[in-house]
């Protein structure tokens, strides 16, 4: 586990049924969950990121995803819009020689 967190640890299993030593195992698991689902730094020297979506369709905001080659970080209030496109034309112009 990186992030020099502490894992829990894990009372030994008594020979015979014991009330309070599966109230501490089911405490130490909420503990190792908590602590596996935390976000917290990254230091890596290479990643390969395979599989990677094309748009942010169903994706939560913060996850990866890559469009032409460029990763794109999508978030809450500014989403990406696959397929955007614009065409606007204002008036004519005549033009005399």
């Amino acid at each position: 586990m990186d992030r020099s967190l502490i894992p829990p640890t894990f009372p030994r299993a008594p020979s015979q049924y014991e009330q309070l030593y599966f109230n501490d195992l089911v405490r130490s698991l909420i503990s190792l969950v908590t602590y596996i689902q935390a976000p917290g730094l990254g230091r890596q020297t290479t990643i390969v990121l395979t599989n990677l979506a094309t748009n942010d369709s169903g994706l939560e905001p913060g996850t990866i995803f890559q469009v032409g080659g460029v990763l794109r970080v999508p978030l809450l209030y500014s989403p990406y819009v696959a397929g955007q496109s614009a065409t606007a034309s204002v008036g004519s112009v005549t033009v005399t020689v």
